[in-house]
């Protein structure tokens, strides 16, 4: 048995094909309209909105009254609704089939019998904001290490046909009817017993509740040690719905408790069977989790003139790795995701020092996982190296990718260019029009010509920043801590549009979808109407 599956009991499963898989070379299966399905908009994981029209500039989210949450009406422009939701959001919304999902915590509960501090997945009407819907799950309970307190629903969910996939604080895969309890109990039975958690008495479900079709649990099935939190985005492609296990160090940041446990797993999106893993052991190697997102990539070469499809993952050891889709049995019959490719997105710098000793990971002239997303763009990947904000401002680097190459290929010309003048980011890219704009964590925007690297500008919005990048209609919409929303002109000429007050800060993206452009701050879910 080989060293990366010692960490569960032996079993066998049938292999996917190709052609179960549904991989083909263009978008165009994916696409839903101008919905927002997913985290990054497509399975290339791209923050950008390039059917979008009249996206508006000048607007005000309003005021709160006094010392509460409720925002005063009579103080915003443009505003189409206001939702409220708990008191911590760090996911972005989607948009999918008249819906909305948004995650956040249970500071603000809609349902007096969710008490406590709880993960929270709310499903609104896309017209009105009316909640239509929630899963309102326990956590583990074991504070910072695992589960940091009050830290909500971190995953941004994932809608494909009449289900919704998310990662819950839990360290579980669930996926849900997109009509919740209102058409029906689906799948599993017992939801009011595992929405309860922790041996008490079972909750009473009802019409806006959700409805789980089924859970996979990655510390029961994996062994699984999530650090701080779980944190990943679904990404579904033909059956499978991939997803990073979060798995990551414990409390000594030092020792990695489960070294043999995969860092992305695929499921059948179906019945949430485990289908495959990576097997080249990026958790022996992991600096702090594996927090990243899978993405999708279809890069035409003259061996694949349509495309060779893979899925790529910015990973936990700062390494980014393109896999086959489709997982094939290893010597001991375990499902692998065939390693396509992998690249080394630090520079040897950040590494090793001069004399060649290893550079402290979390010191500012350090080594970083990554965080952010990678995103394909024009036949090339883009992976930006980060770390958890605790740690800190830090070297980052940018790195355009191509991801045609075999093997290692971080000497052999996978490094199409690299942009080190970028600090430390958890933000995924955003492409447009030959230019790439991507924020870092000490507040700056930097948009580079996506081919060269060039240096277009760089623009200081003095706040940290944990959201992405969206470009829409002309324009770039980035948030920060300090709660304000910059507004940018796109392009290779740098202008600054407007920048506006929010009440709380603002650590998830900003989305357009269907003629309306959302924003989450900590506090509330504004939906503002377009030009």
């Amino acid at each position: 048995m080989s060293s990366f599956s010692l960490h569960r009991v032996f079993r066998r499963f049938a292999l996917p094909t190709t052609a179960a898989l549904g991989v083909v070379s263009s978008l165009g299966s994916f696409a839903l309209a101008d919905d927002w399905p997913m985290w990054g908009n497509t399975p290339h994981r791209n923050m950008a909105a390039p059917n979008a029209t009249g996206v508006p500039v000048d607007f005000d989210p309003g005021r709160v009254i006094g010392r509460s949450d409720e925002i005063d009406t009579s103080t915003t422009k443009g505003i189409k609704w206001i939702a409220k939701l708990g008191s911590q959001s760090y996911s972005n919304p989607t948009i999918a089939g008249g819906r909305i999902y948004a995650g956040t915590n249970n500071e603000s509960p809609r349902d007096p019998k969710y008490k406590g501090d709880r993960s929270v997945l709310y499903c609104f009407d896309e017209a009105t904001g009316e909640l239509l819907w929630e899963y309102n799950g326990p956590k583990l309970g074991a504070g910072k290490v695992s589960d940091w307190e009050y830290l909500g629903l971190c995953s941004t969910a994932a809608v494909d046909g009449d289900r919704v996939y998310i990662v819950t604080n839990l360290c579980e895969v669930v996926c849900l009817d997109v009509n919740g309890m209102a058409d029906g109990n689906q799948g599993v039975q017992d939801e009011g017993t595992h929405l309860a958690g922790g041996g008490n008495p079972p909750i009473e479900m009802g019409d806006k509740d959700a409805d789980i079709l089924w859970r996979y649990d990655m510390r029961e099935e994996l062994g699984v040690f999530p650090h701080n939190v779980t944190s990943t985005s679904p990404l579904v492609i033909g059956d499978t719905v991939y997803v990073a296990t979060s798995n990551g160090v414990d409390w000594s940041h030092i020792n990695i408790p489960n070294p043999l446990c995969p860092a992305l797993i695929g499921l059948d999106k179906n019945t949430g069977e485990l289908i495959g893993e990576e097997g080249v052991g990026v958790s022996q190697r992991v600096m702090h989790c594996n927090w990243s997102s899978p993405s999708f990539a279809d890069p035409v070469t003259d061996e694949f003139p349509e495309g060779r499809p893979m899925i790529v993952f910015g990973a936990g050891d700062g390494f980014t790795y393109g896999f086959d889709p489709v997982a094939q049995p290893d010597e001991d019959d375990f499902l692998i995701f065939p390693e396509l490719w992998r690249i080394d997105c630090n520079p040897p710098g950040y590494r090793f020092d001069e004399s060649g000793e290893p550079i402290k990971y979390a010191t500012p002239p350090g080594p970083s996982e990554l965080i952010s997303t990678p995103i394909f763009y024009e036949g090339k990947v883009y992976a930006a190296i980060g770390q958890d904000p605790e740690h800190g401002e830090g070297v980052g680097a940018l790195t355009c990718i191509d991801p045609t190459l075999e093997g290692d290929i971080t000497d052999t010309g996978g490094i199409v260019w690299r942009y080190t003048d970028i600090d430390r980011t958890i933000s995924t890219p955003s492409a447009a029009d030959g230019l790439i704009y991507a924020a870092d964590y000490s507040g700056k925007v930097h948009c580079l010509d996506a081919t060269t690297g060039e240096v277009q500008w760089v623009h200081d919005t003095h706040g940290h920043i944990w959201g992405s990048t969206l470009v829409a209609d002309g324009k770039v919409y980035i948030g920060n801590e300090d709660g304000y929303l910059t507004v940018l002109k796109a392009g290779r000429e740098f202008e600054l549009l407007n920048e506006i007050e929010f009440s709380s800060p603002i650590y998830g993206s900003p989305v357009v979808a269907n003629g309306v452009m959302y924003v989450m701050s900590q506090t509330h879910l504004f939906a503002f109407d377009t030009e």
